[in-house]
């Protein structure tokens, strides 16, 4: 690794138009060349991103969202002379200006060491630095300073600006994740098991797919395992959503909702469940049961004094959270009820929605965290229920909290925030959410939105403090007791 001039900070910021001083000697920070790095631009807090995920020659390079993915993900070669080649992890090509034009866009080619592969980091304000191309002086850029997903790279003089200026985020720095923990994962549920996170979310296809690391912020960039397929399934086959799996009696149940192969499919959606052959959580799995033959969303299961129950979300009057008695994990055993319907002026922000009933258990105390509001607005968000009574399938032993307890933060750019789980830190000490979320408030309820994760604390008076939304690519510390190193 060289060394010269300045140590450079964990992370790499991008300044948004600001013309600032260029410094009249810039000396090439330090990189550690073993290590890889997220690249964020200071003007738009995205990452440097390698286009619709391509691996071609000539594929242009963008920036995104920030989630740590591979295409994300960029390894220092030392050129000699504080020059870098900078190497996509996703394709193991180099980042290349073809010409010395300004405005030339910035693509990823094979590397043959030209000098326009080569790259200076320029040192800027406050830790962040510029990439200086050998062959041209000139800095990465952002065009036009735009601060959108998919926006391109060009090459410009060096004025210094915010939209020059980047943050190197090292990936897999001991004890740190950034969300989100997986792009395009709507609906997400996370376990931790055995020494493994587990991540399963809505496919909207004929699959039911899980991905795993042994640290949280390594399922960004895990691979996806098909763990069951759908097809050919008549009550299910298709568009498969909101996946589940709970370890009952020794065996994992993955609870889901699918429908049929129609264009009109939202009314044939169903709940269904798989069994697991053993105690590993990709399975294999084998199908079932089918749970119900009407409209119903969103299973989850909740345990109650030795008693299972099905939860999920059905029509009654308004889309309403639904508990159902359960024999055993795949076996209804009576009438299905209501238990919750959305009644206040929170719960009706697009459309009048309660969906998503997660349970919470904590010193005794039975809850439920749910969806509100419809999921296609930026206005979903989290509800409680606390059973204050002894019965779960008798609604007015629920008391409703009469305010959300996870919601929106426009400041801090998370739209629509819902859809949770639950998981413990690896040495049990940590309570943590999953959830998926929007990065801005046109954001709809398909596969934009992506799965992220937070830890929480708890109020004095018992129930959870989920807090504000973390923003996207920031810091926070992994879960207590995941391996380092």
């Amino acid at each position: 690794m060289n060394r010269r001039g300045t140590v450079l900070a964990a992370a790499v910021v991008l300044l948004s138009g600001t013309t600032v001083a260029v410094p009249t000697v810039a000396s090439a920070a330090v990189v550690d060349t073993s290590a890889s790095y997220a690249l964020v631009n200071r003007n738009s807090g995205k990452a440097l991103d390698v286009y619709d995920l391509s691996t071609a020659d000539g594929a242009r390079i963008s920036q995104y969202a920030r989630n740590d993915g591979a295409w994300q993900q960029w390894q220092f070669v030392d050129s000699g002379g504080g020059y870098y080649r900078v190497k996509s992890r996703h394709s193991g090509k180099v980042l290349d200006f073809p010409s010395t034009a300004d405005r030339a866009g910035l693509v990823q080619t094979t590397d043959a060491g030209r000098t326009g592969q080569q790259f200076r980091l320029a040192d800027s304000p406050d830790g962040h630095v510029r990439l200086i191309s050998r062959a041209s002086g000139k800095a990465v850029d952002v065009l036009d300073f735009s601060a959108a997903n998919g926006a391109q790279m060009i090459q410009w003089p060096d004025t210094g600006g915010t939209n020059q200026q980047w943050r190197l985020v090292r990936i897999g720095a001991p004890g740190n994740v950034t969300n989100p923990i997986k792009r395009g994962g709507p609906d997400p549920w996370l376990q931790f098991h055995n020494g493994y996170y587990y991540l399963a979310t809505t496919t909207w296809n004929s699959t039911v797919t899980m991905r795993r690391s042994r640290t949280l912020a390594g399922l960004s960039s895990a691979a996806d395992t098909v763990v069951f397929s759908l097809s050919g399934r008549p009550n299910g086959c298709c568009n498969m959503w909101a996946p589940e799996f709970h370890l009952l009696g020794g065996r994992w149940y993955l609870y889901y909702v699918a429908g049929q192969n129609v264009s009109d499919y939202n009314p044939t959606q169903r709940l269904h469940v798989l069994e697991s052959a053993g105690t590993d959580p990709m399975g294999p799995y084998s199908f079932k049961a089918d749970l119900g033959n009407t409209w119903e969303l969103d299973p989850s299961v909740l345990q109650h004094n030795g008693k299972l129950y099905l939860m999920g979300s059905a029509m009654d009057g308004t889309q309403s959270l639904t508990i159902t008695p359960l024999s055993n994990p795949y076996t209804t055993s009576g009438a299905r009820r209501t238990i919750s319907q959305p009644t206040l002026a929170w719960e009706r922000q697009t459309a009048p929605v309660n969906e998503g009933a997660e349970p919470l258990y904590r010193n005794g105390r039975t809850m439920i965290v749910y969806s509100a509001s419809a999921c296609w607005g930026p206005d979903y968000k989290l509800g409680l229920l606390t059973l204050t009574g002894s019965d779960p399938l008798n609604r007015a032993h629920w008391t409703k909290s009469p305010d959300p307890v996870f919601q929106r933060n426009d400041e801090h750019g998370v739209f629509g925030p819902g859809h949770n789980g639950f998981f413990k830190s690896p040495d049990g000490t940590e309570d943590w959410i999953v959830y998926h979320g929007n990065t801005s408030a046109s954001g709809g309820c398909g596969m934009e939105r992506s799965a992220r994760a937070q830890k929480f604390t708890w109020n004095a008076d018992g129930t959870p403090n989920f807090g504000a939304p973390v923003p996207l690519g920031v810091q926070v510390p992994a879960p207590s007791g995941e391996p380092v190193g």
